[in-house]
């Protein structure tokens, strides 16, 4: 047994668990090689390790069935639509509420090296990701009077950049103080044995832990028990590709708290049988959850309902409300509470003293597993043309094309409904959030300013 002063209870543990290999390089290894993988070994939990391991089988499908969902009135709102965005306004004036965005991705996949909340969106000024969502929260701040949290959640390879874009921006306006960046937890992978895997000699091969993971990470960076301190109960989760997202929408938190939701999540209505989507479900038993297109039979994919629509409807476009007590009731035991989720991978290791390809086992949690897990959770409908427009690709379906498409025309129709004149002339649109978070907070017959507030092209 290999031996180092101060590190006795971690090599005594990673020997109990038959995990010694990862001691193969230890004679050639400087001492501070030696204690940065006996560093990176103390943060392992061998034990969930071992059952997630075990887990790694498959087990028989739920029977599942359309889940039910609260549907937009066709015409303007009605008695409960304006109670619930009353109900919404008060929440958020109070200072309940926090937003969650989830931009652990690299622009790998739009051609753009660095984090993806860097990459430019907006179709006249050119805008990031990153300074779109931050312009919502101060003009939700601005509107209700009130400070709103803006946590983020980075990965390991864009934590330093975006907290280093975030200064360099000066926070978009926001105050430092308000804004919470923290990275992902990462977890090992295994080889088909369920070893460790080296990616170097001295360096453990980890992967993040999937969005799923998001909520154990609000743990385990301080930042649950600072949103505990401050007296918030509700949490706007997003992720950081869809410029379009209402970040603090008054009608979702209102029905969230009107019903008492743990989770509360919103549907896009599927475009078409095929589109490749998660589905909004009920099991039996009444729980409600997600089902992976992937995993969808091919018979409930093309099944249609009496009208001769889509059955299974409601997909998940990623935007959800959590009681800020169901995240501390499922991450604070050291169970497993949210099932990781194992794909086979092929993975770069540290073999025989080089770097070889091997396959393995990653390990990924995803936020939706939540949900049959809440003792009560809500499902409301959202228009796609209004709330969802992904940045995904390079070029195609849900490319930076498709996205400033769909930005122009939402703009376009806000100005319009409003009484706006647009020149016949103008190409694209932009709206500054801090000018109009929604149709309703442009004045009619509004003379479009000649500013940075509405941007012609």
């Amino acid at each position: 047994m290999i031996s180092l002063s101060g590190y006795d209870e971690v090599i005594k543990r990673v020997y109990s668990h038959k995990q010694e290999h990862v001691f193969k390089y230890w004679d050639s290894l400087i001492e501070s090689e030696r204690k940065a993988l006996l560093d990176e070994l103390s943060g392992i939990d061998f034990e969930l390790l071992d059952t997630i391991y075990k887990q790694n089988s498959d087990s028989a499908p739920e029977e599942f069935f359309p889940a039910p969902y609260i549907k937009l009135p066709t015409g303007g709102y009605d008695d409960v639509f304006r109670a619930a965005e009353s109900a919404g306004e008060a929440h958020i004036r109070k200072g309940k509420v926090a937003a969650f965005l989830v931009a652990g991705g690299q622009g790998s996949r739009l051609g753009f090296d660095g984090p993806k909340g860097k990459f430019p969106v907006g179709p006249v000024s050119g805008k990031t990701l990153f300074h779109f969502h931050a312009e919502k929260i101060r003009a939700s701040e601005k509107k209700y009077g009130v400070k709103i949290p803006f946590l983020i959640m980075t990965s390991r390879d864009n934590h330093e950049e975006t907290e280093a874009f975030f200064r360099d921006e000066h926070f978009f306006g926001l105050s430092p103080e308000n804004v919470h960046i923290f990275p992902q937890n990462m977890i090992p992978s295994l080889d088909l044995e369920g070893r460790l895997i080296l990616s170097d000699k001295n360096t453990l091969f980890m992967n993040p832990d999937g969005h799923g993971g998001s909520l154990t990470a609000l743990r385990t960076s301080g930042a649950l028990k600072l949103l505990q301190e401050q007296g918030i109960e509700t949490l706007s989760y997003f992720q950081v590709d869809n410029p379009l997202v209402k970040i603090i929408d008054p009608l979702f938190i209102g029905f969230h708290v009107m019903e008492r939701a743990e989770i509360s999540s919103k549907a896009l209505m599927k475009a078409y049988h095929e589109e490749k989507t998660g589905i909004f479900v009920e099991f039996e038993g009444g729980k409600l959850g997600i089902v992976e297109y992937s995993d969808m039979p091919e018979e409930k994919i093309f099944a249609k309902n009496e009208n001769g629509g889509i059955l299974y409807s409601a997909a998940n476009p990623a935007i959800h409300l959590f009681s800020i007590n169901f995240i501390a009731s499922v991450t604070g035991s050291g169970s497993v509470n949210l099932p990781f989720h194992v794909a086979k991978k092929k993975i770069s290791a540290f073999v025989d003293g080089g770097q070889s390809e091997i396959t393995g086992f990653k390990f990924e949690k995803f936020v939706f597993d939540a949900l049959p897990i809440a003792g009560k959770n809500i499902i409301l409908e959202t228009r796609r043309e209004e709330e969802f427009a992904p940045v995904k690709n390079a070029s195609g379906a849900d490319s930076l094309q498709t996205a400033q498409g769909l930005m122009n025309s939402l703009y376009r129709k806000w100005l319009t409904e409003r009484g706006v004149k647009i020149p016949d002339c103008v190409k694209a649109i932009e709206l500054s959030p801090l000018f109009a978070l929604s149709e309703k907070d442009i004045p009619e017959g509004t003379i479009i300013p000649d500013k940075e507030m509405v941007l012609l092209k």
